[in-house]
């Protein structure tokens, strides 16, 4: 079993190193991911602040964590889009001739996937810094921004492997982050859903983004999370579960 779990390991790390090699060569990628949330920040905070009423003196603390999230829909894309092509090129075909775990060509994307967003992440944080955003969270919330962030990125991560594992084309295997993307534009993660028309605030108050925007927002704030981080955990979760079950039937399907 030792040996066995050994071997796995080795492959994952193999696997792992071939999709980073992948992005910091191209590292145009991760440029683009984080240009255009850096975009809206700008923006949202420099054109449209002063006319958005959140009952904060710092627009951008208030926006951030809507941001960053958008960053990582954007992100998982090219995972969908890196997937498209090792499948279109016949990749995975010549990695099951050779002696190794199959599922870590998967899991290599999917774990890339989370390290290329978490340098996104990073450069946004430092231009938000910029822009003023400030923050009297104590290392467990930054760890718990962390740990909810990360979650998130996989459960994203595995809708993506969906998407590039059953696409036709280039274009249809990044197509599925748009909706995605737009998620938080309906949200409380650039106004509040009081604000909002009853049938556009009762979805607000109930998808995903909302929760896990609150319970970031919460934490970065040192205020009270009370069950929004429950709440959002819980979806991430549930997504990630499902899709990754979809995820490795269609990579079954396929290879």
């Amino acid at each position: 079993m030792e040996a066995i779990k050994k071997h796995y390991f080795s492959d994952l790390a193999v696997m792992l190193g071939r999709s980073l090699r992948h992005i910091f060569r191209s590292m145009d990628t991760v440029i683009t991911v984080t240009i255009m949330p850096i975009a809206f920040m700008l923006l949202f905070v420099y054109v449209f602040g002063g006319a958005i009423q959140t009952g904060t003196d710092n627009y951008v603390n208030y926006l951030l964590p809507g941001i960053l999230l958008i960053a990582i829909a954007s992100g998982t894309a090219y995972t969908a889009y890196r997937l498209f092509l090792d499948v279109q090129r016949g990749i995975f075909e010549r990695f099951h001739s050779m002696p190794i775990a199959r599922s870590t060509m998967l899991w290599g994307h999917v774990l890339s996937s989370v390290v290329s967003n978490a340098i996104s992440v990073v450069v946004i944080l430092l231009v938000a810094l910029l822009m003023g955003f400030r923050s009297s969270a104590g290392i467990l919330s930054w760890l718990a921004v962390a740990g909810l962030l990360v979650v998130f990125t996989l459960a994203l991560t595995w809708i993506a492997a969906i998407a590039g594992l059953t696409a036709k084309s280039v274009d249809g295997a990044s197509a599925f982050s748009y909706p995605i993307i737009f998620l938080p534009f309906i949200s409380s993660a650039f106004v509040p859903t009081d604000s909002m028309p009853r049938v556009v605030r009762a979805f607000a108050e109930n998808q995903p983004v909302t929760s896990i925007v609150e319970a970031i927002r919460a934490l970065l704030a040192q205020q009270p999370v009370g069950s929004e981080i429950g709440v959002a955990l819980l979806w991430c979760f549930c997504i990630m579960l499902v899709a990754y079950l979809f995820a490795m039937r269609a990579y079954r399907k396929r290879v």
